[in-house]
């Protein structure tokens, strides 16, 4: 029997189809930090955005007048952004001068509070709860409160349940006590997530918290860390597990490469070990819609001394570079001079290519190749996700 196309009806066809899209949705790429930065809360003072952003420039100012002009530095001097298109400023400035205007205008764009390993254990936890709770809250009044703002908890893991969400429970009531409001950006970074009952339980309690302090529902997400082998077994579990709550994934390479056993000189964000490890958070949470973030390097400059800073960056950069190539557009920054190296390295990494993408978008468009390359469908959304996130990156659209 002849059919015309659209009327064969296939049982079951639409039930799939709908899962199919609750399952991967098909989103468009938004603005995401390039970093999170992490500051142990007894270090914490109504200072610390300032003073990192003045030891960052300080720095910038030691990598430029030592190795600016050195074409062996991993840092990009040389490269100039010139971007002229119908849909986007003009920009003539080289990267450290982008750079530069960074760090005086936003310096951190995501800031985490951390109660956990850069903190430990103290008796004055609760009296370091209340005292972050009112600097986020006098930055908020100010301004100053980066775009994405949070603390991480203690693990479940490590047996401290009660404590974790008792710090919870009074940094989000103090913050809304002295601010007001819970103001845009908030999410809480969960640790060492090692069993998939522990996703469970935490989003309960959020769901508690939301419910005490009068918050919307899933308004309280949260970030789980990828850091043990067990974790990536139950990746996919962890977004139904998480009850709608799990926003982002970030990788621990220190705990992840303790755990599987690799010696100390070897406990690297660019082992390959590492790599398989992201590559699979990729697989299981990237169609799903989870953001995904690197880790760190957990260096500082040895001293003051110029070397010891052109070195810290160099390498820096490097790892941040990795990252960026396995498309991790995220990481943790631990040190002021890393916002050197990261809004470096990002902001080359993403311009670049920028011209040759926007041609080729362009020819596909208008149905002609560029440059003798045929693109695939997939490769044009690739390259208009490039774009997109090259804008995000300079601040156009975010």
């Amino acid at each position: 029997m002849e059919t015309t196309l659209g009327q064969v009806e296939i049982p079951g066809f639409t039930t799939t189809y709908q899962r199919q899209q609750e399952l991967y949705p098909a989103r468009e790429p938004t603005w995401q930090p390039v970093h999170t930065v992490y500051v142990p809360a007894h270090q914490l003072t109504p200072a610390t955005i300032n003073t990192w952003a003045k030891t960052a420039l300080r720095n910038l100012a030691d990598w430029h007048r030592i190795r600016g002009r050195d074409p062996q530095s991993a840092l990009p001097e040389k490269i100039v952004v010139r971007m002229a298109s119908p849909r986007h400023r003009t920009y003539g400035h080289s990267v450290p001068a982008l750079v530069r205007q960074k760090l005086t205008t936003e310096p951190i764009e995501d800031l985490r509070i951390d109660f956990e390993d850069g903190y430990g254990i103290r008796s004055t936890e609760d009296e370091d709860t209340e005292r972050a709770a009112n600097t986020v809250a006098a930055w908020h009044a100010s301004g100053a409160l980066p775009r994405r703002w949070g603390i991480r908890v203690k693990s479940f893991a490590d047996g401290h349940a009660d404590r974790s969400i008792r710090t919870l429970d009074g940094f989000l009531t103090g913050v809304i006590r002295a601010a007001g409001e819970l103001p845009p950006g908030f999410v809480v970074t969960f640790p060492k997530v090692l069993m998939v009952d522990y996703l469970r339980q935490f989003a309960d309690r959020l769901s508690d918290l939301e419910e005490d302090l009068d918050l919307p529902h899933l308004s309280l997400g949260f970030e789980m860390q990828v850091e043990a082998p067990q974790t990536l077994l139950f990746l996919s579990e962890a977004v139904t597990a998480s009850g709608g709550r799990l926003r982002a994934a970030h990788f621990g390479v220190f705990d992840y490469t303790a755990a599987i056993g690799l010696p100390p000189h070897e406990q690297r964000l660019d082992h390959p070990a590492c790599d398989h490890a992201r590559h699979l958070m990729q697989t299981h949470l990237r169609a799903r819609g989870i953001e995904l973030s690197d880790g760190s390097l957990a260096a500082a400059p040895a001293s003051d001394a110029d070397e010891d800073v052109v070195a810290l960056l160099d390498r820096h950069a490097e790892t941040v570079r990795h990252s960026l190539r396995h498309g991790f557009y995220q990481g943790w920054d631990m040190h002021p001079s890393h916002l050197v190296s990261r809004y470096m390295t990002v902001y080359e990494f993403h311009l670049r290519h920028y011209e040759e993408y926007e041609a080729r978008v362009r020819a596909w468009e208008e149905q002609r190749q560029e440059g003798g390359i045929m693109d695939e469908p997939a490769t044009i959304k690739t390259l208009t996700a490039a774009l997109q996130r090259a804008d995000f990156a300079l601040g156009i659209g975010s």
